[in-house]
Parts: structure tokens; C-alpha cells; sequence
């Protein structure tokens, strides 16, 4: 547990010491362990105090070395946005979208200007249609030479959100991009295998599933099983899965290549015992594991040895090579190894959500006494138990001179000749019911046991999540996953493993049409989560009952947490990091208003499903009572369809044209929908809200004259009282010029406000001396991407807010800007961690920069 908390604090440091800082430590360590041996005849404390403190001091320091040289291999910042020639190789099964391939690259060579440059090792590129531009078939092992526009990692940051950097660094991208196609040169396939012989074979598998199963969206999770290819699975389908609790079923998981390992290592041992001269050499049960051990190495290679089966396959070799060192270990120690040996290997494992609920789940299921009763039993091990009772049984093994007791021979001897014994057919039955309701006591312990757990890190709980996996778990595990696997033998098994998945669906479907199957909380505080999770583990532990009960009220903190809101009169607004597009919300004492929802990144993905709706989770809103859309541009609407249909929005008020989906799409669930016209006020809990553009005659003259988008802004004004002082907000939507002359001739005395969302993202055509001098506001907000296309905020702009003294802030150095009675903060100085972007402003690009690099740019590439 020192190595891993070591490792841990590593983790924490929003910036590395350099080298010699970390090797200082090492030493520090070495003298520390040299000082217990030297202390040991004194007593048996010190020794013990010192080790500790030197093995996590140790782990400190190789974790820090290691990142130091992991961020090392970084895009210099003067290659960022230049078109560079690079050879190399398509490291990555190649993912095909509607519009692009993603995949990544491994960089041989890079040139500019016909000089050589370095370039990161691995970097993860797009590769994007351009209008009748076919794109090439990409498969993995390739080898290409290709012009590149690349970056260094950059994600959005908002509270709660995912941390795309540090998904990338974990992995070893160090730079994200997209292919260029320019005059005199030419993208150019060199040679068709080049490498990567294990991804060509798993692309192979892909495509014959593609073939023999009609339903791509059946066909993607065979793939997933088989292969592990996770973004084969389509996005209805995740959230299918993910609401009723079976999503880590869906893929290559630490159950799958368990249960392999199992199975591989059962045949294993009956192969050997067929041959006398094999148990000579190495008893059945130890080659068994040896042979479990290396099917599940394999096993996770063909599923692309992602994060997840390379943990899995260091607990499994860890406990094997417990076993075969004859140790015999109690569980806790075998279990905690594991985690150690992990967090050595992959010390950013600890920041994962997947590391914590699979140890977590395992220790549970061993400290409850579940997976402990099937190691004994010899009726086999059921799915949700296999990675437990196999570290277990590992656990239990006697050590060697135990072994060669006479007494435990004989004992043996009796065993193996009660399970030789015909069972009968009444056995039987009584057997097959002592293995279900093994198998439901098992599934009982592992969803209350993560319950906590799934709160903490998702913020949501799937109530339906326990009957869901009774019949998930067998039926992927035990029939679908062996299916998938086998039908790359035989090719005909694949319709039968996706009629398998298609029963499957239907019946979760039906599960999550019910009424509350998703249970919702907001983001609990530090106390609450210590609290909920000491819960869960005293709820579930072999303990008096006395003690158990106080798992109840221990719990109840995290089930219903407290939801901090603003008072009377004082409002809390969140400026969201959505890239290249605006979202804004603001809440009072009992309300919440959402003004625009960010853009559309791509026909998968948009703001409103990524970002959005996670966030809301978080903060708590079950709902919106006001969703107000500016204007109809993509940046600005591009998350509204997923928010109206996810989460009850009580009206919608915009300047969207008659006839427009999102309108009918709302009224379609029962919001009321309302254009935002000049003159409209209203007050919530004591803080005011007036729209001050576009005036009625606009927006009726709108669809005569063609008027820009743009023009038809919602502007919205917000004013409220906290700190002894009052305090307002202007959000400008995209106005240009000529709306800002004519909102500071209509309402000059109404326009000034503490801060400005600056109009169009900081655009030229936008924030004129005039209309800054009527709003004089003291800080400047600019929602807009990192690199972006359009060069925002511009130079002439960030210059007139210079001359007036106005601070400017800029959300992709921020990250998401919180402002209210608590004061201001930005989402990525909160946060700040050393593989974080070193410099996360708005730097100028350079020409050329298309909607593909844009694109590009936006997070969950991968």
C-alpha cells in the first residue's frame, strides 16, 4: 500500500520537479532502506516505519521519472498548425465515421520545409472527407507518407468532465492532428504491411464479422467482444448499455479475459494430466495456470492490449507467480500485491474509474466470503466470480513442504475420488440451484458493493442494473463472448452470437423504459464520498450486525446529497468549456437557465450528450426551466436536440425560424417554445433577466430580408446582489457591429454590465469601441476553441479591450469560468495537472486551417 500511495501523491503534482529532483529522492530512498537494515538489532518499529516510507518514496520518484520522460516526447510548440511530410505506420485498428477515419500513427520520419524534425513517437490523427474527395481504405500495419497539421493534446475542462489529456497521455499520444491534402504534395500508401501483424489480423476479424452479420450495430458488438474494439459499438447502443448497468460487459473487460484464462486453464489441466511424462516434469495444477495465464495474455493481445486487460493480465500474473513461488498468502495480501504491481506498470491506472471499480469489485467478493465458498466448491466458478476465486484459489495454495504431508495427500486422495463418483441426477438439480443462487448472492454483493462507487465517478446509478446483469453476465460471458471468439474458427457462429445480442437488447431495452431505471445524484463533497464509500464497505463485510447497520446512514450522504445553490437576490453562472461555440448557465436559488448548448463536433457527437447533460448530472439538474438559443448557427444549438430529448426542459425561447426541428422537436416533448424579442423581463428568487435584442420588427422582417443569423441574436442581461454590491451579466450571443450601434442607440443606460460574454467569440466584425465603451464592463469572457479556425478572439479585438484596461478570458485557457457568491475560478487552475497542456491560450494559427482541423481539435477523437 506504500508503493501505491507513493504513486498516488506522484499523481498529484500540477507540475514535475526537474530530473535531479526525482533522483534525489531514489537516493533519499535507498538511505532510508539501508538505515532499517542498520537499525534492525534496536528494535522492530523503526525498521518496519523506515521501509514504508522508503517504498513510497521510491514510487514517487520512478513515477515522476517516468512521466518526465513520457512528456518529453512532446510537439515542439513551433510545429503546432505547420503542414509537415511525416512516414510511418498505421499503429491502430483504424475507425471508419461517417465523415472520417481516426487512427493512430506511429511517426517514422517528419520533415519541414525539407528539413528534417522530431515529432512524438505515437500521435492520434483524423482523416476527413473533402467534398467529393474519396478517402483512402485504411488498414492498420500500413505504411504512409502524408502531410500532417498537428497540435499538442488539448480537452476541454469543465467540472466533473472527462480528462481527454490525460486519456492520451496515459496511452502515449503526445500530439493530435489531421491529414492535409495541399498542392505539390501528394498523401501516398508506400507499402501495404509494414508492422503491427496483430492489428491487421484483428481488422481482419472485424470485417468477416461485418460480413456475415447484416446489423452494423449487432456486428460492432461482436467486434467488441472479439476484438475489443470498443468504437465499433454506435452510441444508441452505449447508452442502452451504460443505463442498465452492462456496459463493462460490452467489451474486452477484466471479466472476459478472466473467464478465459479459466476455461483455457481447466482444458489445460486435463490435457496434461493425459500425459504421465508432462506431471513428472510440473504438476497439472500449476501448468493449468501457467497455461490460463498465458491464454489470457494472448487473449488480451488480440483485443489490442488495451488499459484494461493489461491490468487484468498483471493481477493474474502476479497471483500465478504468488502460486508457483509456493506463498502461501492470505486474500487481502494477494489482492493488494495485485494492485501494487499495477500501479507500478501503469501508475496512471489510479486516476481511472475501470482500476478502482475492478479491485474494488474483487475485494469485495473475497471479503464477503463469496468468492472464498466457490473456490471449495467442485461445481465450478460462476462468471462473476472467476477474477476473485482464481486470485483466490491462487491464495490458498499450500506451500511446498505442506504439500508433502502425508495427511494432506490422504485428504487429497479422498477429494479427487468424491468428485470421480457419478453424480446423481437429483445431485445434480441440488447443485445447478446451489450455483444460481451462488451466482445471485455474487451479483447482489458486486451492485451494492460498486453502488458507491458508480456515484462517485459517474454521478449516476442504473436501477436496473441488478436484473440486467443476472441475465447479461451468462448469456455475454458464457454464450456471446465464446461465440464471438470461436466464429473466427467458424465464421457461421457469428449469426448465431448476434441473434444472442439482439435478444438481449430487446430485453434491456424494456428494462430501461421503465420508470426511474437511471438513478440520478449531483456531485457529492469530499466528506459525503469518504462517508458513502465506508458504507458500502461495512454494508457488505462479514461484520455483527450492529456494525452493519451503519452502513445506512453512512450512505444516505452520497444517495442524496446536498445541492449548493445561491441564495436570495445572488446568482451562480458557468461559462461551460464547449471548444468552439458558446453554453452558459446560470442558476438561482430555485431555477436554472441554459443559454445555448455549444456546437455540433461531429454526426456522432455533439456538446449537448458530451458535455452538457454530465455536467447538469453533476450540479444537480433534474431540469431546466428555461433553455434560450440565441440563434440557429451549429456552435451555438449543435447540443440542443440531445438536451431536449434527455432531460425535461419546462420552455424554449429563441430566434429560430418557424418551421426549424428544434422547434418541433420540443413541442414534441411538451416544452413550450416562445421567440426572445426585446422588452421581455422576468425575475427568479430576486435576480432579474431582461432580453435587450433583437426588437420585434427584426424578427418578423427576418425571413423577407434574409437577415444573417448573427443579426438575430438573443441578448440577455442578468442582473443580481451579493457581497454588498450588485452585479450583472451581459451575454451577446454573435451580434455584429451594426447590432451593437443599434442596441447602444436603442438601450445605452441598459447595456452596462461587471462582465461581457464577448460577442462572436472575440471576431473582428464584432466588440466596437462603441459598443464597449457603453458596456464598460471589468472582465471579458471568450468561449472559443483552442487553435480555432477563425483566429479567435482576434488581435484588433484583444487590443481595444487592452486600451480600456478590460481583462480578457478566454475559455480555452480557463477551461469553464465559474462566477458567483463564491467568488470567480477557472476550471484548469483547479485542476492543474503536469500532463495538462503547459499553455492552454488561444495561439494564432496558421493559414489554411480548414473545418477538418477543427474538427480534429475537439476532444474524444479516439
Amino acid at each position: 500500500m506504500a508503493l501505491v500511495a507513493g504513486s498516488a501523491l506522484q499523481l498529484q503534482q500540477p507540475a514535475l520537479w526537474a530530473p535531479v529532483g526525482y533522483a534525489t529522492a531514489l537516493l533519499l530512498a535507498l538511505l532510508l532502506l539501508g538505515s532499517g537494515r542498520l537499525l534492525r538489532p534496536r528494535g522492530a518499529t523503526a525498521p518496519w516505519l523506515l521501509g514504508v516510507l522508503a517504498i513510497a518514496v521510491l514510487a514517487f520518484a520512478a513515477t515522476g521519472l517516468r512521466a518526465g520522460l513520457r512528456l518529453g516526447d512532446a510537439l515542439a510548440a513551433e510545429l503546432e498548425g505547420r503542414d509537415v511530410t511525416v512516414i510511418g505506420t498505421v499503429a491502430s485498428l483504424p475507425r471508419r465515421a461517417p465523415e472520417a477515419w481516426r487512427f493512430v500513427f506511429e511517426v517514422e520520419s517528419a520533415q519541414l520545409d525539407e528539413r528534417a524534425v522530431v515529432l512524438p513517437a505515437r500521435v492520434a490523427l483524423g482523416w476527413y472527407a473533402r467534398g467529393a474527395e474519396q478517402l483512402p481504405e485504411l488498414r492498420a500495419g500500413q505504411r504512409w507518407q502524408v502531410v500532417l497539421r498537428l497540435k499538442r493534446p488539448h480537452g476541454l475542462a469543465n467540472p466533473h468532465g472527462f480528462d481527454y489529456e490525460l486519456y492520451l497521455f496515459e496511452r502515449g499520444v503526445r500530439a493530435t492532428g489531421y491529414v492535409r491534402t495541399v498542392k505539390g504534395a501528394r498523401n501516398e500508401l508506400l507499402t501495404e504491411r509494414a508492422g503491427h501483424a496483430v492489428d491487421r489480423v484483428r481488422q481482419g476479424v472485424r470485417d468477416a464479422i461485418g460480413q456475415r452479420v447484416s446489423d452494423p450495430a449487432t456486428a460492432g458488438v461482436l467486434a467488441a467482444l472479439a476484438i475489443g474494439d470498443q468504437a465499433a459499438i454506435e452510441r444508441e447502443d452505449w447508452a442502452l448499455y451504460r443505463d442498465t448497468g452492462v456496459a463493462h460487459l460490452m467489451s474486452i473487460s477484466g471479466l472476459h479475459v478472466t473467464m478465459f484464462a479459466w476455461v483455457a486453464g481447466l482444458a489445460g489441466t486435463w490435457l496434461w494430466r493425459r500425459s504421465r511424462r508432462a506431471m513428472l516434469r510440473c504438476p497439472a495444477p500449476s501448468a493449468g495456470r501457467w497455461i490460463g495465464l498465458g491464454a489470457a495474455l494472448a487473449y488480451a493481445v488480440l483485443a489490442g492490449w488495451g488499459v484494461p486487460a493489461q491490468r487484468t493480465v498483471l493481477m493474474l500474473a502476479t497471483t500465478t507467480l504468488i502460486g508457483a513461488a509456493g506463498l502461501r498468502w492470505s486474500w487481502p495480501l494477494v489482492w493488494t500485491s495485485a494492485a501494487a504491481v499495477v500501479s507500478l506498470i501503469d501508475p496512471w491506472a489510479l486516476l481511472q474509474p475501470g482500476f478502482w471499480l475492478s479491485f474494488v469489485a474483487v475485494g469485495l467478493l473475497l471479503a464477503s466470503g463469496e468468492a472464498r465458498g466457490l473456490v471449495r466448491t467442485s461445481s465450478g466458478l460462476e462468471p462473476a466470480g472467476v477474477m476473485a476465486s482464481t486470485a483466490q484459489s491462487y491464495a490458498a495454495r499450500p506451500s511446498g513442504h505442506e504439500a508433502q504431508a502425508p495427511t494432506l495427500r490422504a485428504s487429497r486422495d479422498r477429494f479427487a475420488a468424491v468428485r470421480l463418483r457419478a453424480p446423481r441426477w437429483s445431485g445434480i438439480g441440488r447443485q445447478l440451484g446451489r450455483v444460481m443462487a451462488g451466482g445471485v448472492r455474487t451479483q447482489a454483493v458486486a451492485t451494492l458493493g460498486l453502488a458507491p462507487l458508480s456515484l462517485v465517478f459517474f454521478q449516476q446509478l442504473s436501477v436496473v442494473g441488478f436484473a440486467a446483469n443476472l441475465a447479461a453476465i451468462p448469456l455475454v460471458t458464457l454464450l456471446v463472448t465464446p461465440l464471438a471468439l470461436l466464429g473466427v474458427l467458424l465464421p457461421a457462429l457469428w449469426p448465431l452470437a448476434g441473434a444472442l445480442v439482439d435478444a438481449l437488447d430487446a430485453l434491456l431495452r424494456v428494462l430501461a423504459a421503465s420508470d426511474g431505471a437511471v438513478w440520478s445524484v449531483a456531485a457529492a463533497a469530499p466528506w459525503a464520498v469518504a462517508c458513502g464509500l465506508l458504507g458500502g464497505a461495512l454494508g457488505l463485510l462479514p461484520l455483527p450486525w450492529r456494525v452493519r447497520l451503519l452502513a445506512l446512514p453512512l450512505v444516505l450522504p452520497l444517495l442524496a446529497p446536498h445541492v449548493a445553490r445561491p441564495g436570495e437576490r445572488a446568482f451562480e453562472l458557468t461559462a461551460i468549456d464547449v471548444g468552439q461555440g458558446t453554453a452558459v448557465l446560470v442558476r438561482t436559488a430555485r431555477h436554472s437557465l441554459l443559454f445555448d448548448t455549444g456546437p455540433r463536433y461531429s454526426i456522432e457527437s455533439d456538446a449537448g450528450e458530451r458535455v452538457l447533460l454530465p455536467l447538469l448530472r453533476s450540479f444537480g439538474e433534474r431540469r431546466l426551466d428555461l433553455l434560450m438559443l440565441s440563434h440557429r448557427d451549429t456552435d451555438h444549438v449543435g447540443g440542443a436536440a440531445a438536451l431536449l430529448r434527455a432531460l425535461p426542459v419546462t420552455a424554449l425561447t429563441s430566434s429560430l425560424e418557424a418551421g426549424h426541428p428544434l422547434l418541433a422537436l420540443a413541442g414534441e416533448h411538451g416544452t413550450s417554445v416562445r421567440r426572445c424579442e426585446a422588452g421581455q423581463r422576468w425575475a427568479w428568487d430576486g435576480v432579474s433577466f431582461e432580453v435587450l435584442h433583437p426588437d420585434g420588427p427584426m424578427l418578423d422582417a427576418a425571413v423577407s430580408r434574409k437577415t444573417k443569423p448573427n443579426s438575430l441574436s438573443c441578448v440577455l442581461r442578468i442582473g443580481g446582489h451579493w457581497g454588498g454590491a450588485a452585479r450583472s451579466v451581459l451575454l451577446s450571443g454573435d451580434i455584429e457591429r451594426a447590432d451593437e450601434a443599434q442596441l447602444v442607440a436603442r438601450d445605452a443606460g441598459r447595456l452596462s454590465s461587471e462582465v461581457l460574454l464577448v460577442p462572436h467569440h472575440g471576431s473582428k466584425t464584432s466588440s466596437s469601441a462603441l459598443f464597449l465603451d457603453a458596456v464598460s464592463p471589468r472582465l471579458a469572457v471568450v468561449q472559443a476553441g483552442y487553435r480555432n479556425r477563425f483566429d479567435h478572439p482576434a488581435a484588433d479585438v484583444l487590443a481595444r479591450f487592452e486600451a480600456r484596461g478590460i481583462a480578457v478570458l478566454a475559455s480555452a485557457r480557463c477551461g469553464a469560468w465559474t462566477y458567483g457568491p463564491q467568488g470567480e475560478s477557472c476550471r484548469r487552475d483547479a485542476v492543474r495537472r503536469y500532463w495538462h497542456h503547459p499553455d492552454a491560450s488561444a495561439l494564432p494559427v496558421g493559414p489554411g486551417e480548414g473545418v477538418a482541423g477543427a474538427a480534429a481539435a475537439l476532444p474524444y477523437a479516439e
